[in-house]
Parts: C-alpha cells; structure tokens; sequence
C-alpha cells in the first residue's frame, strides 16, 4: 500500500531532467536578416516552455507585429514613419554600394547617411526609454532576462533600467570594436585582421600587413570612440542622470552569443562569457514546392545554381541586372534568382526570377552546384551546413569580410560588385561548379560544422537558460572590466619598472663617475709626491 503511494514520487524523480521551469524573457531584435536569426531562438524557447515578449517599434521595415504568433508583441511608438526607415536603410545600401562616387560626394553621402540613423536612434531611444508608461509595463511584466541585438540602440540601456541580466547576439561590430573595447576580447594584431570594407587580410601576415593591421586597429579604435562619444553617449549619460557609456553598458552583457563558429573564425583568442552560435537557423532542406522543383528537375545532370543578395537589396541597377543575367544565360545550369526590380533585358531561358525563394531548401537540395551571395552570415552557413560552394558579390558592412573567410578557406571566389563584368561572372561560376577542390572544401568545413558536442540552436538556448538559473554569468566576466586602458596595458608596471631601471642607472652612473674622480685625485696626489 505505501508502494502505490511512492510510485508517483519514483515517477517524477525519474523523469525530472526532462521537467523545465518555464522563464520569462523579454526580446529586443534587430531587422531583417538579424530578425531571422533571433526569431530561430524564440521559436525554439517557446517550444521549451519559456514565455517569450518581443519588443520592437512601429517602424520596423521587416517585422510583421500584426501577425499572430505563439510569442507575444509589445510595439511602442517612435517619432518615424515605417516608410522613412525603409529609405534609410536602402540609402545605406546604396552608399555601400555606389563605390564609383568619390572625393566631396562620397563624404557628403555618408554625412546624409549618418544623419538619418542619428536621427533614428534618437528616436529609438526616447520611444522605448522615456515611454513611462511601456517603462512600468515591463517592470511588472518581471522578467527573468532581457536578449538583444545591438544593432537596435539602447536596447542594452533598457536592461540597465530594468535591472535584467542580459545577453547579447551579434556577429560582427565595426571591424570587432564593440567586442574588442566592450567587452575586453583579445586582439593581436599580429594574427588577429581587423575588418575594412575591401578586406584582404588573414591570419597570415607579412611584416608591411601586419603594419596596415596595427594602423587600421588605430583608426578604427578612433573612429569608434569618436562615434560613440557623439552619437551614444551623451545620449546614456542624460536618460541615466550620471557619466554613462555606451561601451559601460555593452561590457555588462552576462553572456555575448557570437553568430560564428571555428569553421569559419580564423583560430584567435576567446573569452569565457563569449559562446559560438554560429548556423543555429540552419536545418536540414525540405521539399521544395512543385513547380520550383519542376524546374530544378529538367536541369539534369548540370544541377542548379541559386541566386540570392539578401533581404535588404530590392533591385540592382539596369546596367548591373544585365550584367549578370548575361553571365547566367552562359552556363548549363538552371538558376534560381531572387530578384524584385525590372526583368533584365538579357535574361535567359535558363534563369527564373522569385520575389522569394526557399533558400535553405534549395541549398540542401543534391541538384545544387553553386550559391551566389552577397556574404550575409545567415545565407553563408546555410551554405556552410549543405556543404555548397559559393561566387561571393559582397555589398556592405561585413559582408567582405565574410567572403574574405570563405575564399581563404577554399570554398568561394569574390567577385568585386562594381567592377564586375559578364565574362568576370560566368568564369567564377565555371571554376567553383568544375573545380572539385571548392567542394571539397566546403565539405570539410560542413564537415567541421556538424562535428559538434551540441547543436548551435541547443548551445544559444542553454546560455540563456543558464543566466536565467543563475541570475547572470558575472563568474565569468573578466576583471578586464574594471581596469583603465593604462592598467589593462601594464603601462603603470612598465613606468615603474623603467623608473627603477633610470634610478638605479642613474646611481651606477654617479657612483662610478665618483669613483674615477676620487682615484683621479689619488693618482694626482701621489704623482705630485714623487
């Protein structure tokens, strides 16, 4: 009888690994692309029993609040029309990519550019932080952990105001600064290469790159400082009413969940509250719809290649568009483009155009030779997961930097986006699809990828777990912190040290000239005897 009453006790000691308490998390992404990569993670937290609240802004160019999810929406309003953050983001496209202006103009362009995301986070900023009222409703909401993409401003500021440990998702600040002075993450410039916009650098340098490394380190940590002090943290000081940084309160982050991983990274030092994430949307591919796969199927045994710059990019210019439809009209393969703008003028019967194409799908599919891409890290390590090759055309912002990676690896060719021609195109395509030693290299990086105690997806949700369970990861942030660049540089200690060095130099040197005098006087004295 007192067995029947233990049963159920036996029952749920056995099964209690697999009981989660649910959390509750409060989510502020980024657009687009980072929105993509972040709605994998709240997806997957709901499905463990999390309570997930989204919060995001009325201007959003690419997040749908109005479609009902198993998640829930908070939109506060900002001083910007959806359609004005539309353009801004297109203009900085266009900037990036317009490379042929030059001299007064580009300045000019990018003094515009700048302009309007000043504007934007400003906006950003007094919607979410001087909303009293949405300030309050969180409060009560209570909780557990606040998960943000910087690339939305102040989202790391409301964790301060509300007291959350925090996690952040990111793959790439300009030229690793943010992580570097934010969150104390080693880089020798000896065989760790910042990031340009033409990146060429790699791991392996020369005496005269390992220069222009140090150099570009130096006016990217000026270049840096210099924007946060303007645009930031003037700003931080005035909500929080004392001295505050931007990089004060990005280096508070518990955990930073980096969208890379050691198949891609060049090997570099890492810190303990740094985890890789890197692919944790990727998934294996399913069917594609009938008619895609209709097309895919009549290419026989030449395969595919897909098409995709990204979500950001709507159209290309004219001359750019026939440019490439040119190219594509000249391999065997059939090619599935994503593209929105006019219908290229030289557009061949082997190339189709979507509004919107499956794309993880048709890079697991076995037809597939080869991916044109733009370098985003969402389409590279879908690409990196199926183990397919890949032209690079990168536009802006990391994007070289991505390909730069993938070409050192064996796995791309790059391709500059202005300067390319027609013949230029169609000779990358044709070395990465007949060339086995691209393939080959992908496959070992996909290889690598997979090769992984835990799943990427697993990896993300376990930290933020983690910090939810411990109340923060403080355990593992470096006491780099706390010091001043002079002490985090042991200029202090090496003053010192060469203090003594001089005293005691200077000492020796007294106590000898001494020395020679006093024996000088001795000599003469005797000499003056005799």
């Amino acid at each position: 009888m007192i067995y029947r009453h233990l049963l159920p006790l036996v029952a749920l000691l056995l099964i209690r690994s697999e009981i989660t308490l649910g959390g509750n998390i409060l989510v502020v992404p980024g657009d687009y692309s980072h929105w993509h990569n972040m709605r994998v993670i709240v997806d997957e937290l709901v499905a463990r029993n999390h309570s997930v609240t989204v919060l995001g802004h009325t201007a959003s160019p690419s997040i749908n609040y109005t479609q009902k999810e198993n998640f829930k929406y908070i939109v506060f309003k900002i001083n910007m029309e959806q359609q004005d953050a539309q353009n801004m983001w297109q203009n900085f496209i266009i900037a990036w990519m317009n490379k042929t202006v030059t001299g007064i103009r580009t300045l000019m362009v990018f003094w515009n550019m700048m302009s309007e995301f000043d504007h934007y986070f400003e906006a950003a900023c007094e919607g979410m932080l001087l909303n009293q009222e949405l300030i309050a409703s969180l409060r009560e909401s209570h909780f557990d952990v606040l998960l943000y993409d910087p690339i939305l401003p102040c989202s790391n500021l409301l964790a301060e105001t509300l007291g959350l440990p925090k996690l952040v998702s990111i793959r790439l600040s300009l030229a690793y600064s943010m992580e570097r002075l934010c969150g104390q993450l080693p880089a020798p410039p000896s065989y760790v290469p910042t990031v340009a916009t033409q990146g060429h650098l790699t791991d392996h340098m020369d005496f005269i790159e390992r220069l222009e490394n140090v150099l570009l380190y130096v006016a990217h940590t000026a270049i840096f400082k210099l924007h946060m002090i303007f645009m930031f943290d003037k700003y931080y000081t005035r909500v929080m009413g004392k001295p505050t940084t931007l990089c004060d309160t990005m280096g508070k982050a518990d955990i930073w969940l980096i969208r890379t991983y050691w198949d891609f990274e060049y090997p570099r030092p890492f810190l303990p509250n740094f985890k890789f994430v890197g692919g944790l949307h990727c998934k294996p591919a399913k069917p594609l719809p009938k008619e895609m796969e209709e097309f895919v199927q009549s290419s026989g045994d030449d395969g595919i290649v897909v098409f995709s710059l990204g979500s950001m990019v709507k159209n290309l210019t004219k001359e750019r568009a026939n440019t490439i439809a040119a190219a594509l009209g000249q391999i065997p393969q059939k090619v599935l483009w994503r593209y929105t703008g006019e219908k290229p003028d030289t557009l061949a019967p082997n190339t189709r155009l979507y509004d919107w194409i499956p794309q993880n799908d048709l890079l697991g599919h076995p037809k597939t030779k080869a991916f044109i891409t733009h370098g985003g890290t969402n389409g590279l390590y879908e690409a990196i997961y199926h183990g397919v090759p890949m032209v690079g055309i990168p536009l802006f912002a990391d994007q070289p930097d991505n390909l730069l990676h993938m070409k050192t690896k064996g796995a791309a060719v790059m391709l500059e986006y202005n300067k390319m021609q027609t013949k230029d195109l169609k000779d990358a395509l044709t070395e990465v699809i007949n060339n086995p030693s691209y393939k080959e290299s992908m496959m070992r990086l996909s290889r690598i990828h997979h090769d992984q105690p835990m799943k990427p997806l697993d990896q993300a949700v376990f930290w933020i777990e983690f910090v939810m369970r411990n109340k923060g990861a403080k355990h593992l942030r470096v006491a780099a912190h706390d010091l001043t660049w002079y002490q985090y540089y042991c200029l202090d200690v090496a003053a010192f040290l060469l203090s003594i060095v001089a005293l005691v130099t200077f000492i020796f040197v007294k106590s000898c000239a001494w020395l020679f005098r006093k024996c000088c006087r001795r000599t003469s004295a005797k000499s003056k005897k005799e």
